[in-house]
């Protein structure tokens, strides 16, 4: 008899008492108990199979829906400093600024795009005129580029209409 196999069996045999030793858990609507007595008292039903894993949830804090303007305004979030209208409009200023710059950049990018595919019939290049599929693959891949420019302006002019007007 091997020296090690005793002490497999009795591993064994130990982790298979602890199994059995578990308590059984019982759900109360939306509660979990593993007290028997109150669990018999309340009506519960017993859990099978798996293990519960119950976290605790935090409540919200009853200072902060006290703390609500009236006429349904939602309040400041959390610890953000309130911003005085100055440097916020020099923000938006900032960020129109940005905005546009973009703009113009995905335009003229646009507009080289199209150059290029022009209406579909784009120039072949090299081994396009001995492999057709390359020019066909080649015109998708343009048509695609051009669409995702498209939605990625008509995104850029939707977040520039958010934006308060400049006033300069």
């Amino acid at each position: 008899m091997k020296p090690y196999l005793p002490v497999l069996v009795l591993l064994g045999l130990a982790c298979s008492f602890g199994a059995q030793a578990q308590e059984r858990i019982w759900r109360c609507g939306n509660e979990y108990t593993n007290n028997a007595a109150d669990a018999q008292r309340r009506g519960c039903k017993v859990v099978e199979g798996g293990n519960v894993t119950v976290v605790q949830g935090t409540r919200p804090n009853a200072a902060a829906g006290a703390a609500a303007a009236p006429g349904g305004s939602r309040p400041a979030a959390g610890n953000t400093p309130r911003v005085d209208s100055p440097e916020q409009r020099a923000r938006d200023s900032d960020a129109r600024r940005v905005l546009e710059g973009e703009l113009r950049r995905l335009e003229t990018r646009q507009t080289e795009l199209l150059k290029d595919y022009n209406n579909g019939q784009p120039e072949k290049q090299g081994s396009e005129a001995r492999n057709y599929q390359k020019y066909l693959d080649r015109v998708a891949e343009m048509k695609a580029e051009i669409a995702r420019n498209e939605a990625d302006l008509a995104s850029l002019r939707r977040e520039l209409d958010r934006l308060p007007a400049a006033t300069r």
